[in-house]
């Protein structure tokens, strides 16, 4: 098969990339191109930050700031709202006006490369997570901190100064 075949395949299989992709195609995009994303750094009248378990072969494990990769043609305040209700259960205010931009490059090839945008979030103190069925060192765990935990993941360390 030559790249155009290959090509023309992966096509079929991919009828709108704008629902998302199959994994196996999302990593070896991650491999050849940077990705986009969308970090939400929600806070509530308090100041406490809302932080979400990971636990994963790429970014490791500990606390994360809630975020998504933005999807073919997709404005970046759509995923922010997105990323919002399957992460957190529920909507957010946010300022559209994106707090920082940063390039982020691992070690790792796949999923190695983002350009990483910052929006500033707000959550009542009144949420409450739901956290069905999750023990705190479960993936997708949520929970309010006082201030920045020690054990964020690595690769979050660059929002260290705005919690």
């Amino acid at each position: 098969m030559n790249i155009h075949e290959a090509i023309e395949f992966l096509d079929k299989q991919i009828p709108n990339p704008s629902e998302g992709l199959p994994e196996e195609v999302f990593f070896f995009i991650s491999r050849i191109t940077p990705m986009v994303n969308v970090d939400l750094l929600i806070k509530d009248e308090n100041g406490r930050i809302l932080l979400s378990w990971r636990d994963d072969q790429f970014v490791g494990t500990g606390w994360h700031i809630p975020g998504g990769i933005v999807r073919f043609k997709e404005k970046l305040e759509k995923r922010l709202l997105k990323v919002a209700e399957k992460e957190i259960g529920t909507a957010v205010e946010f300022n559209p006006v994106p707090i920082a931009i940063n390039q982020i490059i691992c070690e790792h090839n796949t999923r190695g490369h983002f350009i990483s945008i910052l929006y500033k979030c707000f959550l009542s103190s009144k949420f409450i997570p739901k956290n069905i069925g999750l023990s705190n060192k479960d993936k997708g765990y949520l929970m309010w901190h006082n201030s920045c935990p020690e054990n964020l993941v690595k690769v979050q360390d660059i929002y260290r100064k705005y919690m």
